[in-house]
């Protein structure tokens, strides 16, 4: 299988130590990128399970792993936008070019526990464009004066300047505003939707619209997609689709007819081979399978068989 894959772990369905064995074993069958939980105060089904830190999760990661790129989302509401530029400055001089920087808006209504403003989102996608514009300024080396609707610096610098062209910023989007400041300030699209083909194609189209605003040709930018992938799974066991929903509340409008494309299941040739298909239809330079949920073994015998040993 020569397509580049990467893999998902969320829901903070994992302790540490089982993580860390199998984004290690994901490493070693070629797995391009591991993805884990973000900026995500506490999601509430999780009960009393352990809600890890993400990105001290994904730089313990990133230190103990040799190749293998790590993705962990921002949102925008979490940070300030010079100590963010710092730390991804930082993580980018000790693991160069392994820190995947995939940024959004977010929402969490419990984020509102542990004192984060969470304004309505057309106001955090504005911050968020704010944000990326100001990073990218520090990220160049330069000393930063900028008074915004939502960030001000005063003479705010960033040491080390990264290498020209990284740190990669994708951001994860849907929406014609989102995807505006993506548009303006993104290096790649996640593309925040199902791979529902109609769905893709119409964001993309309101992508081209804020591309040529802004002189940019939206086929350089590269896309990629987590889709939830259950190899070892029967298509007609119910529980397959139950936790489709119950690992993606914010898909809910996706029809029970469409679930047979949109869960990748059936068995190792058959999930490897929807995956392709996917990736080729919706222009996926990076297909993700979602494994989110999955405990420790599952999610190894998930990677065996996305990525079959002689692969």
């Amino acid at each position: 299988m020569d397509m580049e894959l990467g893999i998902a772990l969320g829901w903070h369905g994992l302790a540490y130590e089982a993580l860390l064995d199998v984004v290690r074993h994901a490493e070693a069958r070629g797995i391009r990128a591991a993805f884990v939980d973000g900026d995500v105060s506490q999601i509430p089904s999780r009960g009393d399970g352990d809600v890890l830190d993400g990105w001290t999760v994904a730089t313990a990661l990133l230190a103990q792993t040799e190749r293998i790129e790590i993705g962990s989302i921002r949102l925008v509401h979490h940070w300030n936008a010079a100590k963010l530029a710092q730390a991804v400055a930082t993580i980018e001089r000790i693991a160069p070019g392994r820190h995947r920087l995939l940024v959004s808006v977010g929402g969490q209504p419990t984020d509102r526990r542990f004192g984060l403003a969470v304004p309505p989102a057309g106001e955090r996608v504005a911050w968020l464009g704010e944000t990326l514009q100001v990073a990218r300024a520090l990220w160049r080396g330069e000393d930063v004066h900028f008074d915004g609707r939502f960030v001000q610096v005063d003479g705010a610098r960033v040491r080390p300047v990264p290498p020209v062209g990284r740190p990669q910023v994708t951001v994860a989007a849907r929406g014609p505003k989102l995807l505006g400041v993506l548009a303006t300030h993104g290096d790649a699209w996640d593309v925040n939707l199902p791979p529902i083909a109609s769905r893709v194609d119409a964001a993309a189209a309101h992508l081209a619209i804020a591309c040529r605003r802004v002189g940019r040709d939206p086929d350089t930018i590269p896309r990629s997609m987590w889709i939830f992938a259950r190899p070892h799974g029967d298509p007609d066991d119910p529980e397959v689709h139950a936790a489709y929903r119950r690992f993606n509340p914010w898909y809910a409008d996706v029809p029970d007819d469409a679930l047979a494309d949109v869960v990748l299941c059936g068995g190792p040739e058959r999930t490897r081979d929807a995956l392709a298909r996917h990736a080729a239809r919706l222009q996926l330079a990076l297909p993700v399978a979602d494994l989110s949920g999955l405990g420790h073994d599952a999610a190894l015998q998930a990677i065996d068989a996305l990525r079959p040993p002689d692969d």
